[in-house]
């Protein structure tokens, strides 16, 4: 990223350089506070290192899923029945477990519904899972389960416990549910002119995460805070209406049922293919040709493996175009999108293939290879949410939301979906983190097309971002990063799961850092934590130990609390009162909050300069006072000079004093 889109997007911040000479504190500054000794001050485990790294006896459980399903297009609803091996690799014997029922949170009484603002939409959508029954097998025998249902959780509770270190238990469960019209949340159907549109997600009961920090992480699902699920192998059969096409993440195990010799052809020439190929055109969306017969009803068969969910989408309506993807390694994959008529169009849905295969090649590329055999965009009624492997993607979106819509959920393939962290209560390590590696996936993407990346209604409109951010940083009703995605109100949730992380983490990329120290940090984090279940503390340390810093400073400050900078200038003094000797300039940390300090000097001769100093000029006082080698008198002195620090007050990062509009 150039240094023009850095300050058009997030912000440049200064850093390292030769420090100062300390004097005498002042103000509401504390040193004791940002750099506290005692900050992250517990050992590491077995577990989990002390460098941030997964543990020599580091363990996670495992669910693997056998699922039937069957859609039934005329009635808006799904039935299921699910098989569910599950392993427990814990040291603990396990006597319940605990699954997750998404689908519970659209009913009328579930406390997603009841913790919400009223709604006064007519007819409101009411749903939830109809469990019909659950049975259990384990150490040899098979017996009805005995469970409670709990709001989004099912409780099942065990005649003898699952021993630790790798005992199984299958669970099979009937299940069916109603699926939501538009605009209730990650799942739905859609009407569109030649047929309904429906995008399946949070479709079976999932098994809630065991790990060795909580144990059981039961948070229900309001809706705001999203999943935490183990890994494990998919194999999946989909039965729907003959005339409908299905496309689902893995590979698709039975081509010659479900397909046409001239798909099957099509998709053969796609996987060679860097321009996108049709496999299925607008023109052919009513012709009965491209099915393999004219009725009845077709079963669908893919296999997934080492992920943590599955979802799929289905219709009559779609076209479908699809492309090679190139990975870093070699090895090549394929692009997939599916999309109404309504969506076709060169500004719009027609190069969603091109958005989708670039995405992922730009992310492999920086930081890890994209694991699965295809990555597809759906274009239907929820207007943006990713699953691995598969995205969905609001039909109406053209042009640059459309590419940020795309890169945004095919980057949640690595966070959280190749590093699993816990999105229940840590929204920032996906949201966050992805809006991070979206910046420069955009301002790779095509020369920078669409760059600078900006979140559309959410981000502040034009000027600096980095001042623009202060207000919400000022705030009572804000809150710090770290709070439980449900917790935080609504108007705060973009600018902190999204914009504050991403902001972060480009601070940390750009000025305390340096691209080479964070960039060989953050993949070491990635690789080490891949289809693992990191905490903040593991990526706090990881970051740490990688890059060779102690940050813990700013981790407390920007993660964890909701302080606010404020960097001052002082006072200027010549050595001696003579200008030619040099001058001694005094700046104040006023606030809570530190960060590394660029200083500009403009001299009365003409000449100008700036001092990078480093962060440590905080430690022991709020004021610090360095030595600039002038030659004659000081004209002025800036703090900050290209405005790319969150400072709340930058009225006083001038001497002489005058406010950012020049004293006019």
């Amino acid at each position: 990223m150039n240094k023009k889109t850095c300050i058009n997007f997030l912000v440049i911040f200064c850093l390292s350089g030769l420090a100062s000479v300390f004097a005498q504190e002042k103000g509401g500054y504390d040193p004791r506070k940002v750099f506290d000794p005692l900050f992250d001050s517990s050992p590491g485990t077995v577990y989990r290192s002390g460098s941030g790294i997964p543990g020599p006896k580091y363990w996670q459980n495992r669910a693997d899923y056998k699922i039937h399903a069957q859609l039934d297009e005329k009635d808006n609803s799904l039935s299921g029945n699910e098989e569910i091996t599950y392993t427990n690799n814990s040291p603990d014997k396990l006597d319940f477990l605990w699954l997750q029922l998404d689908q519970n949170q659209l009913s009328k009484n579930s406390r997603g519904e009841l913790s919400s603002a009223p709604s006064n939409i007519p007819d409101r959508f009411f749903g939830g899972d109809n469990i019909k029954s659950v049975e259990v097998q384990l150490h040899g025998k098979k017996f009805k389960a005995d469970y409670i249902i709990t709001d989004t959780r099912m409780q099942i509770r065990l005649p003898e416990a699952v021993k630790p270190d790798g005992d199984k238990i299958i669970i099979d469960i009937d299940y069916s549910f109603p699926i939501p019209p538009p605009n209730y949340g990650r799942c739905g159907y859609l009407e569109t002119k030649n047929g309904k549109i429906f995008e399946l997600a949070q479709w079976y009961p999932r098994m809630a995460v065991y790990d060795d920090i909580k144990g059981w992480n039961n948070l229900p699902f309001l809706g705001s805070g999203e999943f935490y699920l183990d890994y494990g192998n998919y194999d999946v059969y989909i039965n729907v209406p003959w005339n409908e096409i299905v496309v689902a993440p893995g590979e698709l195990q039975n081509p010659g049922d479900v397909l046409t010799k001239e798909e099957i052809k099509r998709l053969k020439e796609a996987r060679n293919s860097d321009k996108t190929v049709f496999i299925r055109t607008a023109n052919e969306i009513n012709d009965p040709r491209t099915r393999p017969v004219d009725k009845g009803r077709l079963t669908w068969h893919f296999k997934m493996k080492n992920t943590r969910d599955f979802s799929w989408a289905s219709s009559r309506a779609f076209i479908w175009d699809a492309a090679r993807i190139n990975l870093p390694s070699g090895k090549k994959i394929l692009a997939m999108s599916v999309y109404p008529i309504e969506s076709s169009g060169l500004d719009a849905w027609s190069r969603s293939t091109e958005f989708a295969k670039n995405s992922i090649e730009i992310f492999s590329k920086d930081w890890f290879e994209y694991p699965y055999p295809t990555a597809i965009n759906v274009a239907g009624p929820v207007g943006g949410m990713e699953y691995p492997g598969i995205v969905f993607c609001h039909w109406k979106a053209t042009g640059k939301i459309l590419w940020m819509i795309t890169n945004h959920e095919l980057g949640h393939n690595w966070f959280p979906m190749i590093v699993g962290s816990n999105e229940r209560e840590n929204a920032w390590m996906d949201e966050g983190f992805n809006t991070f590696i979206d910046i420069y996936a955009s301002d790779e993407f095509n020369h920078g097309e669409f760059a600078p990346k900006r979140d559309g209604e959410y981000a502040p409109k034009g000027g600096n971002p980095a001042r623009e951010i202060v207000p919400y940083l000022l705030s009572k009703d804000s809150q710090p990063i770290l709070t439980y995605a449900d917790a935080i109100p609504g108007r705060f949730v973009h600018t902190l799961e999204y914009y504050k992380t991403a902001l972060g983490l480009v601070m940390l990329r750009e000025f305390v850092l340096g691209k080479e120290r964070f960039d060989y940090a953050f993949r070491n984090y990635i690789k080490n934590w891949a289809y693992k279940h990191p905490s903040p503390l593991d990526f706090f340390r990881a970051m740490n130990n990688g890059a060779g810093e102690n940050l813990n400073w700013f981790w407390k400050e920007w993660f964890i609390k909701k302080w606010t900078l404020d960097q001052a200038v002082d006072s200027v003094k010549y050595v001696d009162n003579d200008p030619s000797k040099g001058s001694l300039i005094t700046i104040e940390n006023k606030n809570e909050m530190v960060m590394p300090v660029e200083v500009e000097v403009k001299e009365s001769n003409g000449n100008s300069g700036r001092i990078k100093l480093p962060v440590e000029i905080w430690e022991r006082t709020g004021l610090s006072t360095f030595k600039y080698n002038s030659t004659s008198k000081i004209d002025s002195v800036i703090i900050d000079p290209d405005q790319e620090l969150p400072d709340v007050n930058p009225a006083n990062n001038f001497w002489p004093s005058k406010s950012m509009d020049g004293g006019k």
